[in-house]
């Protein structure tokens, strides 16, 4: 950021706030349609996968208990 030559302190926090907005209003926000499909998609992945994860553990703990015993 460009440092300001008057050094006070209050301008400086002035124009970090002015890059924040500056920034901000550079940043393309999803419609509300597609961000429902991703967070729905990013559920759907996520109960996916966390059934396959379950799925896993349950044969291995099966498998090394039938080595065990």
């Amino acid at each position: 950021m460009e440092e300001n030559k008057t050094g006070g302190a209050g301008n400086k926090g002035v124009s970090f706030w002015n890059g924040v907005k500056s920034e901000f209003s550079k940043i393309i926000w999803p419609t509300r349609e597609k961000l429902t499909r991703q967070s729905v998609a990013v559920v759907v992945i996520t109960v996916i996968t966390a059934a396959l994860i379950a799925v896993l553990d349950r044969g291995l703990q099966y498998g090394i208990n039938f080595i065990i015993k």
